[in-house]
């Protein structure tokens, strides 16, 4: 579980724990005899060290006479199980499902910022570079592997490049450039769908210097759609972050690795060098 989750189960833990002494229960023991639930999860909800589901935070709202608060309460679970979503319960019927799922997202965003340090970002990926991937993540988690139905998805997210007026600041680390993923030959024709989106005119590509004068730590990649939603990929799960506050810490991190990008002729000339590291 991501740090912003257990914080936040932590913090839901606490307000109940207030709603318990409130109601008069002296104990966590006393509560659980009331709900008929085993004497040690009153004490485990309270501590963050278990997930309350939607029915616990009913009976507990009842029992303790909060009932005024529990939409906010039950929001705030939802809000916990949407925080850390595990890659491999995620992909067990394989990755096509969840490039699916991202289409909605983008049907409604406006304004997309990209980070990504190491890697090319998906919608501007090519079917080759995009296969690559999908491979490498069905054999690291074991899941079933579906990559043609999951690259036809990721190339279908491309089309939102094309149509409507949103926005794309995409940034990447120069090593994005040279993380070799499905040898020479798919890395040159991936760094020329670079060259050409870099003509699109409504996606700005940003390349960060891997010897710029950083304004904050590389760190992770990570997607912002509008100012309501951040997702961040890690090797075991995706977190999704829709707190404002933690939302304006990515906003931030974006403009200062925007600070630091080169763009146009600079950019291009980057993106070249790179092809020609692979000619070679």
């Amino acid at each position: 579980m991501t740090t912003q989750a257990q914080e936040t189960r932590e913090a839901l833990g606490a307000r109940l724990r207030g709603f318990r002494k409130d109601a008069g229960f002296a104990s966590g023991r006393a509560l659980a005899r009331a709900l008929g639930w085993q004497e040690s999860k009153v004490s485990r909800i309270e501590n963050g060290r278990q997930n309350a589901s939607e029915a616990d935070i009913r009976a507990w709202c009842e029992t303790t006479g909060h009932e005024a608060d529990l939409g906010d309460l039950i929001a705030t679970v939802r809000h916990i199980d949407e925080l850390w979503s595990e890659w491999r319960r995620q992909l067990q019927t394989g990755a096509e499902n969840r490039q699916k799922k991202s289409l909605p997202l983008y049907q409604k965003t406006e304004v997309f910022r990209i980070w990504e340090p190491n890697i090319i970002w998906g919608t501007i990926q090519t079917a080759e570079y995009a296969e690559t991937i999908f491979g490498e993540a069905s054999h690291l988690f074991g899941t079933p592997s579906d990559t043609e139905a999951a690259v036809a998805k990721r190339l279908e997210r491309q089309g939102f490049l094309y149509k409507g007026d949103r926005i794309f600041n995409v940034l990447l680390g120069e090593q994005a450039l040279y993380s070799n993923h499905g040898g020479s030959e798919v890395m040159r024709a991936q760094l020329d769908r670079l060259m050409a989106v870099l003509a699109l005119p409504r996606l700005s590509l940003g390349i960060v210097p891997r010897s710029a004068p950083l304004g904050i730590w590389v760190g992770h990649g990570f997607s912002m759609f509008d100012d309501k939603l951040v997702m961040v990929e890690t090797y075991s799960a995706e977190m999704s972050v829709t707190q404002p506050g933690e939302i304006e810490v990515y906003m931030k991190a974006f403009e200062l690795h925007r600070q630091t990008a080169v763009y146009g002729r600079v950019a291009r000339g980057m993106i070249l060098s790179a092809i020609d590291h692979f000619d070679r």
